[in-house]
């Protein structure tokens, strides 16, 4: 057997004049912590959920216009935010663009900290806050500076938990109208030391699609399960029966996972059949192949389930988010910035979590990457909080990104 190559982007070593280059960069945001951290917080205090984040855009387009960018649009993919900063010289005619997502959770906090969401039921969950803010932070810095060729566009998304902002925006022509050439996305990573980096080129997150099934059974009197259809055990059954899809419908090497993650009954009653179940759920997958597999197998197994014990099985399928797919050349190139802010960037696994981001790196090439956000509750998690101290290598990794990739002329 050859010996395994590296994946490309283990491959390029970090020159010791990138690092010193970058010194200054760091030591800017070690500056900027405090206002910067200052600006997470009050968007923790004040979390925002899907496309209403309406007090969010409106900071970020305010700041935006305080630091100087040089064209400042707001209402990109209903409620999304673009700023355009322009380099000292522009003789390539490079564009770059760099994301953050801006929406929380519709999750209660149980943080307890003295700037804790003021909204019930809402929280920055997932560290949206600290993306925004670190990408703010990365606007002001290249708006003073502008120490590159080219023009950079920051991008501020609505709704990525869930509502496909990133959809929207490109659906409104975000790249065409701003002649983006590359776009690149980080997001925070608990678990992982703070500020460390971590990536992997081609398929990165999961494809998330969500199901529903109903079983149209014969109710009736718990007593007399003879009579009836039960439409509780048909579902147990197609439960069961869809965990095949990963065990003996896949190939072992392409990654799906099928969760039922709901299950209702028609009955409320301890002595009563239920005539119907309501059931649902998501499946997750690395490829396209597998994802119309899993579509195709799903209804297959539910409908022919169902139909062995007598009973109906309706199936609804919607595909969400694609799979999200770093393309080979800009990961490289991300890992090795990575490499000149933090000395090291690791290879990633493969992600079961969805990330709309994949909408953008469909229209053009990019990348995503990992920043670790230390030790504590992950995302998702009502005690969940974004680690303030990976700010100045996170702004280090957008300006590095935009200063490397168009050096000043």
């Amino acid at each position: 057997m050859a010996d395994r190559a590296d994946p490309p982007h283990a491959r390029v070593r970090r020159p010791d004049k990138i690092l010193e280059k970058m010194m200054p960069v760091k030591n800017r945001f070690a500056e900027l912590l405090p206002e910067i951290t200052a600006w997470r917080r009050d968007l923790h205090e004040n979390p925002e959920i899907l496309f209403d984040t309406h007090r969010t855009s409106a900071l970020v387009a305010d700041k935006l216009r305080e630091f100087g960018c040089d064209e400042v649009v707001t209402g990109i993919g209903r409620t999304g935010v673009v700023g355009v900063i322009k380099g000292k010289t522009d003789t390539a005619g490079k564009v770059i663009g760099l994301r953050a997502d801006m929406d929380a959770l519709p999750i209660h906090e149980a943080t307890g900290l003295p700037y804790a969401s003021k909204t019930p039921g809402a929280m920055h969950a997932c560290g949206h806050d600290g993306h925004t803010a670190m990408l703010l932070g990365a606007a002001k810095y290249l708006s003073e500076t502008r120490n590159f060729d080219g023009q950079v566009v920051v991008i501020f998304q609505p709704a990525e938990e869930g509502g496909g902002g990133g959809r929207e925006m490109c659906a409104d022509g975000m790249m065409d109208r701003w002649n983006i050439s590359e776009v690149y996305g980080m997001h925070n990573w608990p678990g992982r030391p703070v500020g460390s980096f971590s990536i992997r080129p081609g398929a990165f997150f999961a494809a998330t699609d969500q199901f529903e099934i109903v079983i149209e059974g014969k109710g009736g009197h718990a007593a007399k399960p003879q009579e009836t259809v039960d439409s509780t055990l048909v579902a147990a059954h197609v439960i069961t029966a869809l965990q095949s899809i990963a065990s003996r419908n896949a190939d072992p090497v392409d990654q799906v996972v099928v969760s039922v993650t709901a299950i209702e009954s028609s009955s409320k009653a301890f002595n009563v059949i239920a005539q119907r179940v309501h059931m649902k759920g998501t499946v997750r997958t690395m490829s396209k192949d597998m994802r119309d597999l899993a579509e195709a197998r799903l209804k297959a197994i539910s409908t022919g389930t169902a139909g062995a014990f007598g009973a109906v099985a309706e199936v609804s399928y919607h595909r969400g988010y694609p799979c999200m797919v770093n393309h080979v050349d800009q990961t490289a190139f991300a890992a090795d910035v990575a490499r000149s802010v933090a000395g090291d960037c690791t290879d990633a696994p493969l992600i079961m979590g969805g990330e709309d981001f994949a909408f953008m790196l469909e229209e053009r090439p990019g990348a995503y990457i990992l920043v670790g956000n230390g030790d504590g509750a992950s995302v998702h998690h009502p005690e969940y909080n974004f680690n303030d101290d990976a700010i100045p290598t996170g702004c280090s990794w957008w300006a590095g990104i935009v200063e490397q990739r168009m050096p000043a002329a």
